[in-house]
């Protein structure tokens, strides 16, 4: 950074926008029954306002990247922190389904960027030692939204109308958008992000695939349950609306906890550690689909439930930066951000799937043992990129040559590339 100014305030400016974003998207999950009844559609339709919003994040963030690398960095950042304000606004004053799913996805338009480009300017302003604690001030917005913006929201939709919670969202938003206009300097010396053809290429990478695919059904499996997680509680557990409020900010505060614990994941243990929590994930969804049905079993599950569901996030971006560093190494970056769309893909399929489970015979109850299949592909997807770590050691060990993408000039598509 060529500028001697403070950095806190624009790591603060930041952090409020990253709470911003993550009470839209999290936030939405409590609002989605009260939609339901004010727009007079099923449980299931609006459930897209989960799965909208993951999909714009999944499909339209790596374009819009791609599309605005002539822009510099801050005024980026306060271009799409604008666009994020204009949009959750829209969605606030909705008055149709279909207006309502197409703000949805254009506010998810800014979140892949926010995050990729605001990492990158926090690395920036400090010295190298330091970076970690500068990443991890701007991300904990996110962290403190499911514990805090998600309940809140929630609250506000109890007591004033599901608008209210846009509303609150394009507010803060606003404040993080002059807060980082009068902060951010000047000139911010960062790489631009990746263009298309990057993107493809690291697609080209077969062990690449393989780990976001993990991310895709790790996610995707806890947000079948997850996406209509109010109306399990109301429907099948029998807690009250402000009981249900609790319970998204015990849920909360478990992610916090997970969230910590997966920072604690040491680079040559990641892969044995994400098969333990994707397998305990998994289980602990199974166990949901009997302990919804009490008050004290939903308590115990969903203490642990959301912590396995944030645990493995610092350990699937870790390992995709491992396979990234071998294999695709001019793109460490990009792979990244291809990571977190691979992560709301997932989400949008999970919402989609649980909604249909919900319409279905099955019904909503059936939502977690349905998210635990999904989170176990997962797990093996994790079992068999293991499998080829330890194919590739043993390689090694013998002085057989690796593979290395594009290291070597390699392009190939399949898994061992």
């Amino acid at each position: 950074m060529s500028t001697r100014t403070s950095t806190l305030p624009a790591l603060l400016a930041m952090l409020v926008g990253a709470f911003a974003i993550g009470t839209t998207e999290y936030g939405s999950v409590g609002v989605l029954p009260d939609i339901a009844g004010d727009l007079g559609i099923s449980l299931v339709r609006a459930g897209m306002v989960v799965s909208g919003y993951a999909l714009g994040v999944s499909v339209g963030s790596p374009v819009l990247a791609a599309v605005t690398t002539r822009l510099s960095r801050k005024h980026l950042m306060l271009a799409i922190m604008g666009l994020f304000v204009l949009a959750n606004a829209a969605t606030a004053v909705s008055t149709s389904y279909e207006l309502l799913v197409v703000t949805r996805v254009v506010s998810a338009l800014p979140h892949g960027v926010f995050f990729g480009v605001g990492t990158a300017i926090a690395a920036s302003f400090v010295a190298e030692h330091r970076r970690a604690s500068a990443v991890a001030a701007v991300w904990a917005g996110l962290t403190i939204a499911v514990a805090a913006g998600a309940p809140l929201a929630a609250v506000l939709a109890q007591y004033a109308s599901w608008r209210a919670p846009f509303w609150l969202v394009a507010s803060i938003g606003l404040v993080s958008l002059v807060g980082m206009a009068v902060t951010l300097p000047r000139d911010i010396d960062i790489a631009s992000s990746g263009r298309l053809r990057d993107q493809v290429a690291v697609l080209g990478s077969g062990r690449l695939l393989l780990a976001f695919g993990m991310n895709f059904f790790a996610w995707g499996g806890t947000f079948v349950a997850f996406s209509y997680l109010p109306s399990i509680l109301s429907d099948i557990t029998g807690f009250t609306s402000t009981g249900v409020t609790w319970m998204l900010a015990l849920y909360g505060a478990s992610v916090i906890v997970g969230n910590i614990l997966g920072g604690r994941v040491r680079d040559r243990a990641v892969v044995p550690a994400l098969a333990l929590m994707l397998g305990a994930q998994a289980g602990v969804l199974l166990l949901f689909t009997f302990t919804a049905h009490s008050m004290a079993g939903s308590i115990l599950t969903l203490a642990v439930l959301g912590a396995l569901m944030f645990c493995n996030v610092p350990g699937l971006a870790l390992y995709v930066v491992q396979l990234a560093g071998r294999y695709r190494p001019a793109s460490v970056d990009v792979a990244s951000t291809i990571n977190v769309s691979a992560a709301n893909a997932g989400i949008a399929l999970g919402a989609v799937i649980g909604g249909a489970v919900a319409d279905s015979r099955l019904g909503l109850g059936s939502t977690p043992w349905v998210g635990a299949i999904m989170v176990g592909l997962g797990l093996l997807l994790t079992l068999w990129s293991a499998a080829l770590d330890r194919a590739r050691r043993n390689r090694a060990l013998a002085g057989e040559p690796q593979p290395t993408g594009q290291a070597s000039g390699g392009t190939g598509t399949g898994v061992a590339s």
